[in-house]
């Protein structure tokens, strides 16, 4: 991805990219969903979906739902759908419905009521509507990650970007401290001018020889293992990522063309491998089975500069958030992008390095702390895993003023607070209200004195009414992949 965009952006410069890669390092081979940014990518670089969806088994992927979270009444499950423009009829009625149910009077508040596209996932269709209808959705992809990578790996070929097959073994550092040359085992020397760090959780150049610290998220995301199971593809395919809660963690299920990718996202600190391969088995009814399993263990943190000296890590190597909204690959290009930027700013120098920095951090500051709000507002009690993680005291204070803002503790609604951090470009402030009335995270109805107030049910029938009307105009996932 890293070489194809800039590759792409600097083609009319003098400006040579290539790619060096070892066949005796393997992948990780998962991670195969995707936020609406990845279709800006394939936009960027002018690959259409007609070209690469096919190659790579993908699918369309209109949000992720979340199974067994929340143990609260009638709040069991719930989807956080990506943006339609359709939302614009949705957000402020949803907000509505959503005050009003704080102050203490029960009104519809679950966010698959008010969205197009929850109601689009509940009838297994893709986002893409016909010509007459005006209103367009974001959308993502599930896809085989392997296949993938070799499809841009052709594709970067094709464009002329340099191919080099080797096992990069030391990296030699001049004076100044810059990384000069890179020796293969071969010995090989493969000098440049600047280096792209993708050696995934290793970060060879970034972590091991510019000494880059590394600073982990564990205190409050306690994943850092995984256990990967296949499964054959389902009759009719689904358009969203179902993410169900487990004893120790959870599982996401992802629907391709050729199979479903099923893994189990736990903490090795509660949960042990056998145990882990077990309870994903289970779910899946595969305990007498031979298909095998993979076992990946998570370096769950980031790196405290992202770009050094004249190396700039990309992917795994600058830090991984755990996969539960499928932030990866947006981090990745959230990171190209932004240095493409301050790289051309700074007239290809290191002048706007630290901005670059502070911004690549907060990014993955905001992203951590959403996530972080899904195991801190889970209400399970069955395993002490749940139970640590909703009493865990560590999140940040980004993170508590949003939950203070949302119970009225600040005194205000959590619009205002979400403007005030300026963190609604990691996940607008629908998306926190999604995730938080989800849960149904609110204050205890009282029932033997219920509030009384002015409800008009027949607006809430009525957006619901039109959301089944719009999803008229929009084709099955099955149906969408055969065109």
């Amino acid at each position: 991805m890293t070489a194809l965009y800039l590759n792409h952006r600097w083609k009319n410069k003098n400006i040579k990219v290539s790619l060096i890669e070892s066949a005796d390092i393997g992948i990780i081979g998962v991670g195969e969903g995707s936020t609406p940014s990845l279709k800006n990518f394939f936009d960027d670089i002018e690959i259409k979906e007609s070209e690469w969806m096919p190659q790579c088994q993908a699918t369309y992927k209109v949000g992720i739902r979340f199974d067994n979270w929340s143990t609260q009444p009638g709040f069991e499950s719930y989807r956080h759908p990506f943006p339609s423009q359709v939302d614009k009829f949705s957000s402020d009625l949803f907000a509505k419905q959503l005050h009003i149910r704080r102050h203490g009077i029960d009104v519809e508040v679950h966010p698959d009521k008010f969205f197009i596209q929850s109601q689009l996932a509940m009838e297994k269709k893709g986002p893409i509507a016909p010509y007459h209808f005006p209103l367009e959705n974001a959308y993502g992809y599930h896809f085989d990650s392997g296949l993938l990578g070799q499809y841009l790996a052709e594709i970067a070929r094709l464009r002329g970007i340099g191919h080099i097959q080797a096992k990069v073994t030391d990296a030699l550092l001049n004076n100044n401290g810059m990384i000069s040359t890179l020796v293969t085992e071969e010995n090989t020397q493969i000098n440049a001018d600047f280096f792209i760090d993708c050696t995934g959780f290793v970060g060879f150049l970034i972590q091991k020889k510019l000494q880059i610290p590394f600073i982990s998220f564990s205190d409050n995301l306690f994943n850092d293992s995984a256990v990967v199971i296949p499964t054959p593809a389902n009759k009719t395919i689904n358009s969203e990522t179902v993410s169900t809660a487990l004893q120790h963690g959870w599982a996401w299920d992802i629907p391709l063309q050729h199979r479903t990718g099923n893994g189990y996202v736990y903490s090795s600190a509660y949960c042990d491998q056998t145990s882990a391969e077990t309870e994903l088995r289970k779910k899946l009814n595969l305990l007498d089975s031979d298909i095998g399993a993979r076992h990946l263990k998570m370096k769950v943190g980031r790196v405290s500069q992202h770009w050094s000296k004249n190396c700039l890590a990309i992917g795994l190597s600058q830090g991984f958030i755990e996969p539960l909204e499928a932030t990866a690959l947006h981090l990745v290009q959230a990171t190209i992008l932004e240095f493409i930027i301050q790289f051309e700013k700074g007239n290809f120098t290191n002048q706007f390095q630290s901005q670059f920095n502070d911004t690549i951090n907060n990014r993955f500051e905001g992203v951590r702390d959403y996530i972080v709000a899904h195991y801190r507002l889970n209400t399970r009690t069955d395993t002490q895993y749940w139970l640590d993680n909703a009493n865990n005291p560590k999140i940040s204070e980004s993170l508590t003023r949003i939950l203070q803002s949302w119970t009225g503790a600040l005194g205000h609604d959590i619009e205002p607070e979400i403007i005030q951090q300026n963190i609604a470009g990691y996940f607008p402030v629908d998306s926190w209200r999604i995730l938080l009335a989800g849960y149904g995270f609110f204050p205890a109805l009282d029932h033997n004195h219920p509030q009384q107030g002015n409800i008009d049910h027949t607006e809430i029938e009525n957006h619901q009414a039109f959301l089944k009307r719009c999803g008229v105009n929009f084709k099955t996932q099955n149906a969408l992949l055969i065109n």
